[in-house]
């Protein structure tokens, strides 16, 4: 969501989506952080989504298909709890624009190829009215995928 006048609290959960643009191509990532404190279920959510990614990179290899780094990372998200998923995609290609096809889908099947930039974005609802997602950037390689962005910690930030 946009900026608010609301006041963090502890135990708020800071998710901030960015990215940048070089020579005309984008990159797309987020990062987490919560403030004082966070439940362990907010913790086991940010692990959750962690592991979706990593279980997503083990995918990304050419010949298979979006559908399988969708599959990889939901199984992750479904066995840690997740209620939902309320983008329904777990990623995207991207490039000269910040989404390009393909999705990240359990129905899109596109076949990956060495070169292709993609974002492994897994994302749960893991409350009611509480979300997590984590965001990563990989290109394609001859052997598998290669990460392109700086992995973000693999356990959820605590701002004291």
């Amino acid at each position: 969501m946009g900026p608010t006048d609301r006041v963090i609290e502890k135990g708020d959960v800071l998710i901030i989506d960015t990215g940048a643009v070089r020579d005309g191509y984008f990159s797309d990532f987020d990062r987490n952080w919560a403030f004082g404190y966070a439940s362990e279920e907010t913790k086991s959510a940010y692990r959750a989504t962690y592991k979706a990614t990593t279980k997503g990179f083990e995918a990304a290899k050419p010949g298979n298909t979006t559908s399988d780094i969708y599959n990889a990372m939901w199984s992750v998200l479904e066995a840690n709890g997740a209620l939902d998923n309320d983008v329904g995609r777990l990623g995207h290609g991207l490039g000269m624009e910040l989404t390009e096809r393909p999705s990240n889908t359990a129905t899109d099947n596109s076949v990956l190829k060495p070169g292709m930039v993609m974002t492994l974005e897994p994302g749960m609802v893991y409350a009611p009215g509480k979300s997590m997602v984590h965001e990563e950037n990989i290109v394609i390689t001859e052997d598998g995928a290669e990460w392109l962005s700086r992995r973000a910690e693999a356990e959820l930030i605590i701002i004291k």
